[in-house]
């Protein structure tokens, strides 16, 4: 189980350090059923097939600044094939009444909640986040997930919005100082950075793009610009991202783990930070190198 692990890993390292071929029509058609049940259709990368539900009905405050749903408000659920099942893991962003809602619903499902907690501090209204996994007939597990949205106001649609440019201060001087260019998520800056170590929940290897790779997302704010995210770290990484983070002027807003039953053990630093990008940008690829993360 080891070994199949291992170069699961591998080959999910070497797709996320290389752009994907397009999926086929075929490989498409595989998960049109999910996306029909959801009710929105979503993308398909090394054999990850995974739905972006923004909170965009939410309106978020950290003191001045409007928090972003692409930046720390995204709903998302990611599904793969796994031997003769599928498997599906990702996390909801709820407001504190839909909680209990949802994880009645997931359960009643037989999808695990493998963690409830929040990602930020200062925020108002208060938001909550919960993680799910979940393994089995693929229609059943969308079918859960669908009937746990239907407990929440998230929105749903399949129309396809717009590129937007972010409208960020020397985005240029972020993009250096994270080592590589970002993607466009409607005003918001994002960037990943995946381990090129396994990670799996239930011996089953869980790939970069199902919430394993350490996010950074930036969006424009009256001081500058604001960066939100998590490090997804090894237990014996956690001091030194934290102490990086202290020490560049960034808040340390959770700890926590997203998983159960994790090999190896791993933990979830989220954080957020505000002022001029040299500064915030700077602060986080200290932090990055702390986690010897490339």
């Amino acid at each position: 189980m080891r070994i199949i692990l291992a170069l699961f890993s591998l080959l999910t390292f070497a797709f996320a350090q290389s752009p994907s071929p397009a999926p086929s029509k075929a490989e498409l058609e595989q998960w049109a059923p999910v996306a029909k049940i959801i009710g929105k259709a979503g993308t398909l990368q090394s054999g990850i097939y995974k739905i972006g539900l923004p909170r965009t009905d939410l309106s978020v405050h950290i003191g001045e600044t409007k928090v972003e749903p692409a930046a720390g408000l995204g709903s998302w659920m990611a599904f793969t094939f796994a031997e003769t099942d599928t498997v599906c893991d990702g996390d909801l962003v709820l407001s504190a009444s839909e909680v209990n809602p949802v994880i009645s619903a997931l359960q009643a499902g037989g999808i695990e909640v493998s963690a409830v907690h929040n990602h930020l501090i200062g925020e108002e209204p208060q938001i909550m986040y919960v993680h799910f996994f979940g393994k089995g007939k693929r229609d059943e597990l969308a079918q859960t997930l669908k009937a746990a949205l239907d407990a929440t106001k998230t929105p749903i649609t399949s129309v396809k919005a717009a590129v937007v440019m972010p409208d960020l201060p020397d985005q240029n001087v972020i993009e250096q100082n994270m080592g590589k260019k970002g993607t466009h998520s409607g005003t918001v800056l994002q960037f990943g950075f995946p381990h090129d170590y396994s990670i799996s929940m239930h011996h089953q290897g869980l790939a970069p793009a199902m919430g394993m790779a350490t996010s950074i997302n930036f969006q424009r704010s009256a001081k500058g610009v604001a960066a939100t995210g998590d490090f997804v770290l090894r237990e014996n990484q956690v001091q030194s991202v934290v102490k990086a983070l202290r020490a560049g002027g960034v808040w340390v807003t959770a700890m926590h783990n997203h998983l159960l039953d994790d090999e190896p053990r791993m933990v979830f630093v989220h954080f957020w930070a505000e002022g001029p990008a040299e500064q915030v940008s700077k602060a986080l690829r200290t932090a990055l190198d702390a986690s010897n993360t490339k």
